[in-house]
């Protein structure tokens, strides 16, 4: 296959300039951007076709051809998402004069849904953070810090990596909401419920009782690289509440929380705009998977529970 000439790399290179300065978009998100469109860039290139002159005939082709590899409907919808982004990049600075990337068909994706954690379960695991043993002074810091860990993951349903990043000058204690930088730099004002609130009054007495924590930037200090706890030492500490509570560990991660906080949201009649808002979705339709959750539930329930659910027909025979 033909590798691109400057000019289509030097355009996708003024594309993601705009991403990471007006977008903030993350290094992560201008790699996989980058692959993508360099990987249409040399498909185009082998056709002697390039992003200026292409037609959408030819974006088809390139979708076709992405499902000839065997490509997961997942990855081809985000080649597509990232190419849509670029062709729109290119006609808005008048490097062209369409979009030939508006009407190209999206590879069907259904989300699988996320793994439920029961209300029981929730509360055995929050349970299981208060029932730490606390002998010594150093015990007793780790059992406020993971009490407060949990009660503000299933509090407000925060990503992992926005709840250890956490800083400190965000907090104040006389306000039931903390301000969360999400993705893409954007920030949400995210409710505390009492339990958060007490367990996070109680650790930052402990917390800021200690010099070399006290005068860390972050809520939960550590000696990690980046100065806070890592994802992977907040998975660990998770792990063993959940097997103190009797959770499988196939079941419990950081994000199964999330989901929990937003399904039982959902479940209590929480209105779906307010999920979204305090989740940091960016699309409704991201948080309308809750609402999946709860059908499937739902149906699970019935066919479990109702006295006839298992039958055929009233007359005990298969219906046509």
């Amino acid at each position: 296959m033909a590798d691109m000439t400057p000019d289509m790399s030097g355009q996708i290179d003024l594309f993601l300039d705009m991403m990471a300065a007006e977008r903030d978009a993350s290094a992560h998100t201008i790699s996989a951007y980058r692959r993508d469109l360099v990987r249409l860039g040399n498909f185009l290139m082998s056709r002697g076709d390039n992003f200026l002159t292409v037609e959408p005939s030819g974006l088809s082709d390139f979708m076709a051809h992405l499902s000839a590899e065997k490509m997961a409907n997942s990855s081809a919808a985000r080649h597509l998402s990232s190419l849509r982004h670029f062709f729109k990049f290119l006609l808005i600075e008048d490097m062209r004069g369409q979009n030939p990337s508006e009407n190209i068909a999206r590879p069907s994706t259904e989300r699988p849904l996320p793994k439920l954690l029961s209300l029981a379960e929730t509360e055995a695991l929050i349970g299981a953070a208060h029932n730490l043993p606390a002998r010594t002074h150093a015990e007793q810091g780790d059992k406020l810090r993971s009490i407060c860990l949990v009660e503000i993951l299933y509090a407000s349903g925060l990503r992992v990596s926005e709840l250890v990043s956490l800083p400190r000058a965000g907090i104040q204690q006389s306000q039931p909401v903390i301000i969360v930088r999400g993705k893409g730099g954007r920030e949400r004002m995210v409710p505390l419920s009492p339990p958060a609130q007490r367990a996070l009054a109680d650790w930052l007495i402990w917390r800021d009782s200690q010099k070399p924590l006290a005068a860390s930037l972050f809520l939960f200090p550590s000696r990690s690289r980046q100065g806070y706890l890592t994802r992977q030492r907040f998975a660990q500490i998770l792990l063993q509440l959940g097997a103190a509570a009797g959770i499988s560990d196939k079941k419990l991660s950081p994000h199964v929380v999330r989901h929990a906080f937003a399904t039982h949201l959902v479940e209590h009649g929480a209105d779906l705009r307010a999920v979204q808002q305090m989740l940091g979705h960016a699309d409704i339709s991201t948080t309308q998977i809750y609402t999946a959750v709860l059908d499937e539930r739902k149906r699970r329930l019935l066919d479990h529970a109702h006295p006839l659910a298992k039958r055929t027909s009233l007359s005990g025979d298969d219906e046509a």
